[in-house]
């Protein structure tokens, strides 16, 4: 008999960074809870529930379609990721950077609080 195990807390934010990067909107919202909270770091919820975050990203996508994120570095603390990305809306150089923490609760991700 094989056990089937969890993705930790590093599958999840990769796999949703790979999904991101795809821009593959289904297999983006299949890493986060029906719940999910988006916020900015000790501030104000920007995103509530899993269809803001949908309709967020078509968007988003829709408007910048050359759109990645790239991973600088990943720290892993128990349930808690933080990821210090490089995000590029259009080619070449210029980009901005953020630090997204991701909490996971019940095998999805169930906020993200972003520093920018």
């Amino acid at each position: 008999m094989n056990a089937v195990t969890s993705p930790t807390a590093a599958d999840l934010a990769q796999g949703q960074l790979d999904a991101y990067n795809a821009q593959d909107v289904d297999a983006l919202c299949g890493f986060f809870a029906d719940d999910l909270i988006v916020a900015d770091f000790n501030g104000a919820v920007t995103v509530d529930g899993l269809g803001a975050f949908r309709a967020k990203h078509v968007a988003l996508f829709a408007e910048h379609p050359q759109n990645r994120a790239e991973l600088a570095h990943r720290i892993v603390i128990g349930d808690r990721v933080i990821d210090h990305e490089r995000v590029y809306r259009k080619p070449g150089p210029v980009s901005f950077e953020v630090a997204a923490i991701y909490t996971i609760a019940g095998g999805k991700i169930a906020r993200i609080d972003f520093v920018k």
